[in-house]
């Protein structure tokens, strides 16, 4: 009688969907990737993008950002606070730089300069314990997930500033932390290690791992842990072992808990169809991308996914030659553009003052490729350099020579001038808006935004706890 059996499952199927519909669950879901002051990391906002869109397909409502600085975190940060409350699941997750200092576990906005351990504790980074404490403690259950173990690229210049009567504790990679009861901590790799950040394009081995197991149907969240540690071990030939600390005290199912099994019958095993939700949730978000590394992100996600073809056509469109847009522009540039390879050198030959450099980021800019116009060619602008030339068909290195400096003037050469250089920077310091380095602001404005009363009660609190 395998009908009423197939009845009974269908029933408690209905009953274990309403369940989980009736939960509420929130996540904050941030990477940060385009830091100013320290070379930046490829794959973090490929990386949260990909778990924002996870976490929505299983009833998540997420709080999500990218690249963000010191002052935007902190406003995501309150949101998530305020809707994480009552919540039954709420999920922390994280990817880009994070370091330890003295045992302490900090998060850095993409603003952070630190040249001191008084900079971290006088607010320049996050403080993940007091961040987690003032944001998630009213949560029954709290997923952290820290894909945040890279070297800390501020430690020499703390321990040389550090005063010469005492030495300062700064770790290579996070230092542990407990978790306090219904609470999941995992880390990309074990406390003091150091976690890889995969190829450039990709995602990350530990969020690569999370997206295949965390929320696949009817699997329980400590098993899905650890197929994520054993993925993430096998795919860096053991070099990188996730770690985790857990106090949780039931069984915890992100995406629906197993249909009960009929009496004398074996349980049927859950699997994902080939084009889930998950996946197609991906596939929109990045279809019409113009970026290859967004594009490669779904392909390394879903090597086997539904589309698949389409995403490896438009990726070598982008970058093995250029789309009819780019063959009008290059019309009668010389052959050998796309063949000269470009370093320092050759960019040095050019001569490019400060002016020039920021005319050059402007032109980029105008061509749907975003940097800031500083005039400093630093890592997010070589990494949007070398975007222009993969689109292009040039070769690939992030360095103009004198062929490829000049394409790109002869490129919107029909643009309008702009303002002087000296012009533009000014309202745009004044306005903090627009390509340049927006300034510090170390207070909140109450309009449009968080109540300014719960803002200052959270600021105070982190200020509070650092200073303890």
């Amino acid at each position: 009688m395998r009908f009423p059996t197939l009845v009974l499952s269908l029933i408690c199927m209905v009953f274990t969907a309403g369940a989980a519909s009736a939960e509420r669950r929130v996540a904050f879901v941030v990477g940060n990737g385009t830091y100013k002051n320290v070379a930046a990391l490829p794959n973090p906002s490929i990386d949260a993008k990909a778990m924002a869109a996870a976490l929505r397909n299983v009833g998540f409502e997420v709080v999500e950002g990218s690249n963000l600085t010191r002052d935007k975190m902190t406003e995501k940060l309150l949101d998530f606070g305020k809707k994480a409350q009552g919540a039954d699941v709420a999920v922390f997750f994280y990817a880009g730089h994070g370091i330890a200092i003295g045992g302490t576990n900090y998060l850095l906005p993409i603003d952070a300069d630190i040249k001191s351990e008084m900079d971290v504790k006088l607010g320049a980074a996050i403080n993940i314990d007091l961040t987690l404490d003032q944001t998630m403690s009213d949560a029954k259950v709290k997923l952290v997930l820290l894909d945040a173990c890279r070297d800390n690229p501020f430690a020499a210049k703390i321990k040389s500033n550090a005063p010469s009567t005492r030495s300062v504790s700064v770790q290579t990679g996070l230092a542990e932390m407990k978790s306090g009861e219904g609470t999941l901590i995992a880390f990309a790799t074990g406390p003091g290690q150091t976690a890889l950040d995969g190829k450039e394009g990709g995602n990350s081995p530990f969020t690569r791992a999370l997206l295949a197991n965390l929320t696949q149907p009817g699997v329980e969240l400590q098993q899905a842990m650890t197929k994520v540690r054993a993925q993430v071990q096998e795919e860096t030939n053991k070099g990188q072992l996730p770690w985790g600390n857990t106090n949780l005290t039931g069984a915890v199912y992100l995406n629906g808990a197993p249909a009960p099994a009929a009496p004398g019958t074996t349980p049927a095993v859950v699997a994902a169809a080939p084009g889930s939700d998950v996946e197609l949730e991906f596939w929109r978000s990045i279809k019409d991308s113009n970026k290859a590394e967004e594009l490669n992100a779904y392909v390394s996600s879903y090597p086997n996914g539904q589309f698949k073809s389409l995403a490896l056509a438009r990726i070598a469109s982008l970058e093995s030659k250029p789309d009819n847009a780019t063959r009008n522009l290059t019309t009668g540039i010389d052959p050998a553009t796309f063949k000269d390879e470009a370093n320092q050198t050759t960019e040095d030959q050019i001569g490019l003052d400060k002016g020039q450099r920021r005319d050059v980021q402007r032109r980029l800019n105008g061509l749907g490729f975003d940097t800031k116009m500083s005039g400093t060619f630093d890592a997010p602008t070589r990494a949007v350099i070398t975007r222009w030339q993969a689109a292009r068909g040039y070769p690939k290195s992030g360095y103009l020579n004198r062929l490829q400096h000049k394409a790109l003037l002869t490129e919107i050469v029909a643009a309008p001038p702009t303002a002087s250089s000296s012009d533009e920077e000014k309202p745009r310091r004044r306005a903090n808006s627009g390509g340049g380095q927006p300034q510090p602001q170390r207070q909140h404005s109450g309009g449009g935004g968080p109540d300014p009363a719960g803002a200052g009660r959270f600021i105070g609190g982190v200020m509070g706890g650092m200073l303890r």
